[in-house]
């Protein structure tokens, strides 16, 4: 599912929480700031009522209330530019947690002791109507807190301020937010200018407990650019980064290099609870991920893409791995990020050479489940993903189609295999140029290539295949096989390619531009045909 939670969307905004978590309050300063309308739904169904809560409890009964804030929800949610104030019980209800499904919800937290602070002095509450009133806090907050975890965002407003709670929640909607649903996970997906500065708030404001002690994995140049910022953010949310630098090179994609970094952590006492950060290209997020997949049998990550490559693609859905000297990515795992926040600021620094590379990924896309970026493309190969004001570019829609597609099929069993468009062919290139060839420039022949094969099988028209191969070269992407790798190493490198079905290789194959089909039952003589009439003079 996608929501844009810029501050001028018009999707509700929605707080929530136990009572006395500062819903109102925080609400009526976030609503002016934003110049939105606020809504108190207790003070609406007080006012529609003709009487106050506590009378209507006494009356007429909980469960008539409950059934008139359910109502109220099922109204506002259908309205925009809002700042709703939920009753401390409303969002208890799965049914109206469900009407806010397209709002963007954050959950006010404080400790029962705070919260005790701020009503001892009030009388207006029904459900705090005992003699013990501390005591009754803590028995309903602790009957509602797995009802509270359902919601995606929390903040701890214990001992802050008003205005330093809005702050931070208005801070929240200047990315825009792509949420990732697979099995027992939601993967948020930050998209933005200036988030690398923000990674504490980003990472503070959620259900979790996290260790103090993290690591953030990278590589000397991404280092050198942007991880003091992200240092600093985390130490202000009071985490204790411990910077990891490896190699940039597919070259230390390996074991060697993930049992190098599991000695760094241990040396940096981190624990079950603690976050590993993967800050780079695909290379590190591969290895990062790998390494958070296994290190204490398993422990989050965050994925913090600074490539053109790795924010469209290697970053989204969970796959990590090293590579074998006999095949890329033989040795992997699926491990959900806890989040990816993606800086577009980081692409402005990035060289031309690996944005053309990135580029094959975001072609790719446009190939498998988008016809309207391939067309864009076409009519701008230059155009740069760098979000500018009053332009989007077309970064967010590149993500789209992966995460809709890993959304569906999280492990690779049907679907998900379309997006190896290219790669059965790319990998092979890639390994035999001993990764001189970057990733996206060895993508970019494979697709060629493909579409190629898929002309030879009359899944698609030759115009598709003429398309994708201008596109390619448009944008200064290779679009033909090095006289330096013989077909019958080629062939050899994919026998060992991981998308193999027994001894049958699995190609995905272009029928249109949008549209691709997987296909198990390809002749060897085709493969040698097309990467024979694709071999370079």
């Amino acid at each position: 599912m996608t929501n844009s939670l810029a501050a001028n969307s018009p999707l509700p905004l929605v707080l929530t929480g136990f009572m006395g978590a500062g819903k109102t309050s925080v609400g009526q300063v976030i609503a002016k700031k934003l110049r939105r309308e606020f809504i108190d739904m207790d003070v609406v169904i007080e006012q529609e009522e003709g009487m106050p809560i506590s009378k209507i409890f006494e009356t007429r009964g909980e469960p008539y209330f409950r059934a008139l804030e359910s109502a109220l929800c099922a109204r506002l949610a259908a309205r925009e530019n809002l700042v709703v104030a939920t009753g401390g019980g409303a969002l208890v209800n799965p049914d109206n947690r469900a009407q806010f499904k397209d709002a963007f919800v954050v959950c006010l937290d404080a400790t029962p002791s705070e919260i005790y602070s701020r009503l001892k002095d009030q009388h207006n509450r029904p459900l705090l109507s005992t003699p013990n009133p501390q005591q009754r806090i803590v028995e309903l907050m602790s009957a509602r807190r797995d009802a509270y975890a359902q919601v995606e965002w929390h903040l701890d407003t214990t001992s802050k301020t008003v205005e330093q709670i809005a702050e931070e929640i208005i801070g929240l909607l200047s990315p825009r937010r792509i949420s990732i649903s697979v099995p027992e996970s939601v993967c948020p997906i930050f998209v933005g200018s200036g988030l690398l500065r923000r990674v504490g708030q980003l990472i503070n404001l959620t259900t979790d407990n996290f260790s103090p002690r993290c690591a953030i994995i990278t590589n000397p140049r991404v280092r050198q650019l942007h991880v003091a910022p992200v240092v600093e953010s985390l130490r202000a949310r009071h985490f204790q980064p411990h910077v990891i630098e490896i190699p940039d090179s597919e070259n230390f994609k390996t074991l060697e290099t993930v049992r190098t970094i599991y000695d760094q952590l241990i040396d940096a006492q981190l624990d079950r609870q603690s976050i590993i950060f993967a800050m780079g290209g695909g290379v590190i997020g591969d290895v990062a991920g790998f390494v958070a997949a296994t290190f204490l049998r398993g422990v989050s990550f965050v994925q913090m893409p600074t490539t053109l490559l790795a924010m469209v693609d290697a970053s989204i859905g969970g796959k990590v791995a090293v590579d074998h000297p006999r095949g890329k990515n033989l040795v992997g795992a699926f491990k959900q990020p806890y989040a990816v926040i993606t800086d577009t600021d980081a692409l402005m620094t990035l060289p031309e050479e690996e944005l053309h590379s990135g580029m094959a990924e975001v072609v790719k896309h446009g190939i498998i489940g988008d016809a309207e970026l391939f067309e864009i493309l076409e009519r701008d190969p230059h155009s740069s993903p760098v979000p500018t004001e009053g332009r989007q570019s077309w970064i967010t829609r590149a993500m789209q189609v992966k995460i809709d597609i890993v959304a569906r099929d999280p492990l690779e069993q049907g679907e998900r295999g379309k997006l190896n468009l290219g790669h059965t062919f790319g990998h092979a290139f890639e390994l035999l140029s001993h990764y001189e060839l970057q990733h996206g420039e060895a993508v970019s022949i494979g697709l060629v290539c493909a579409a190629r094969l898929a002309l030879r099988k009359n899944l698609c028209v030759s115009e598709v295949a003429t398309r994708i191969e201008n596109l390619l070269r448009a944008i200064d992407l290779p679009v033909r096989v090095s006289p330096a790798m013989s077909t019958e190493a080629i062939l050899a490198a994919m026998a060992t390619d991981k998308k193999r079905i027994g001894p049958r290789l699995r190609f995905v194959l272009p029928r249109a531009i949008g549209d691709v089909a997987i296909v198990d039952d390809v002749p060897q003589e085709d493969v040698i045909a097309v990467i024979d009439e694709l071999r370079e003079n």
